[in-house]
């Protein structure tokens, strides 16, 4: 593990250069509970997030000023983290980690919040993080639209906010600050590419589609259909479902499909637990290994094992260690310097070929 001083330096390095290409293209400005509260795991070290290059989005950026905001110190700042999921996803687990291993190196004050699922206690989480005195926020969405009452009220204290994984619909550089996440869509074509490997390019596939109502579900789902109608019209989609980013519902999702379509030949799921949840309907219904190709998305160790175990076809990495990124753009913003409002990170992906040696850097 990476000492805190190197992965602060790590995480600027590439902070620089996501705002130097922003500027060059537009020429101006064990229990649940144990692994949440694990702050010294790899969650925030060696493994962090890279900054794609050249950086995807639209290249604009953002100051402090163009904000209406006011230089302050991060080190004597209070920042308030709000999760959007309980932290049983391993996603979730390794992200809320880092955020919380990232201020602690720093000394920063951080205040959390988890929403548990729900977007109702979201918004009044983040309103009571404001109430408690924030002065920076970190927000994980659970929805992308509906973040009106929060905007508002950070807008008449011009509080900063940055939101990691997920978008908000709403303006950058005006509402908030900066979006640091993956390229959804991209995700969704890398996965389809590995779909069609695995099928050889032929037979019926099934999406598990992520929960309604944010990005990464309509752009990972965008991504997926639009590469498979353009490289293998012989590989059909013919089922669509949510599993609402559970392993459980995605479980009780394939259940159906495989009574409905018993033949099916692969299965995407847009996250790993919900792949993990169909590998288990798999085995309830006597499936072999590699029966029934399945891809997903995120990187989470039991997904990886399951390619080493045979049941999943390939795993795009989606990588939350969020900390040192987040707390480099708050850092960067809050001095006065430009900061890129898309900050895209570069995801790795798992194979038969590298799944086993690959364990190690999986969540």
């Amino acid at each position: 593990m990476k000492s805190s001083a190197v992965r602060r330096t790590t995480a600027k390095t590439v902070l620089a250069a996501a705002v130097a290409a922003a500027l060059a293209l537009t020429g101006c400005a064990k229990t649940e509970d144990d692994a949440a509260g694990d702050t010294s795991s790899s969650a925030s070290g060696d493994t962090g997030q890279v900054v794609a290059t050249p950086g995807a989005g639209s290249g604009a950026t953002c100051t402090v000023e163009q904000f209406g905001g006011a230089k302050t110190d991060l080190a004597t700042a209070t920042v308030g983290f709000s999760q959007s999921e309980k932290e049983a996803n391993p996603f979730r687990i390794a992200e809320t980690a880092s955020i919380k291993a990232e201020a602690e190196s720093r000394g920063v004050k951080l205040l959390t919040a988890n929403a548990q699922s729900q977007f109702s206690k979201q918004i009044s989480d983040v309103q009571d993080l404001i109430a408690k005195g924030a002065d920076l926020l970190v927000i994980a969405p659970l929805n992308s639209d509906g973040w009106g009452p929060v905007l508002r009220a950070a807008a008449a204290r011009k509080i900063p906010i940055v939101t990691v994984d997920r978008k908000i619909n709403a303006a950058p550089c005006k509402d908030y600050v900066s979006f640091i996440g993956s390229d959804f869509i991209e995700q969704g074509k890398r996965a389809a590419d590995r779909m069609i490997e695995a099928t050889g390019g032929k037979g019926e596939v099934a999406i598990l589609l992520g929960a309604a109502g944010n990005n990464v579900t309509t752009e990972r789902t965008k991504g997926f259909k639009d590469r498979i109608e353009a490289e293998a019209p012989g590989l059909r989609v013919v089922f669509e479902q949510t599993g609402e980013f559970a392993r459980e519902k995605g479980q009780q999702v394939t259940e159906q499909l495989i009574q409905s379509n018993p033949d099916i030949t692969g299965i995407y799921a847009e996250n790993d637990e919900m792949g993990l949840g169909a590998v288990n309907a798999l085995k309830g219904a006597g499936k072999k290994p590699g029966a029934v190709k399945i891809v997903t998305v995120d990187g989470t160790r039991n997904a990886v094992q399951g390619i080493v175990d045979g049941w999943i076809s390939g795993v795009i990495e989606s990588n939350p260690r969020f900390g040192p990124l987040a707390f480099d753009t708050l850092d960067a913003f809050t001095k006065g310097e430009d900061v890129a409002q898309d900050i895209v990170i570069q995801d790795s992906a798992y194979t038969e070929e590298n799944a086993k040696s690959g364990l190690g850097k999986a969540y």
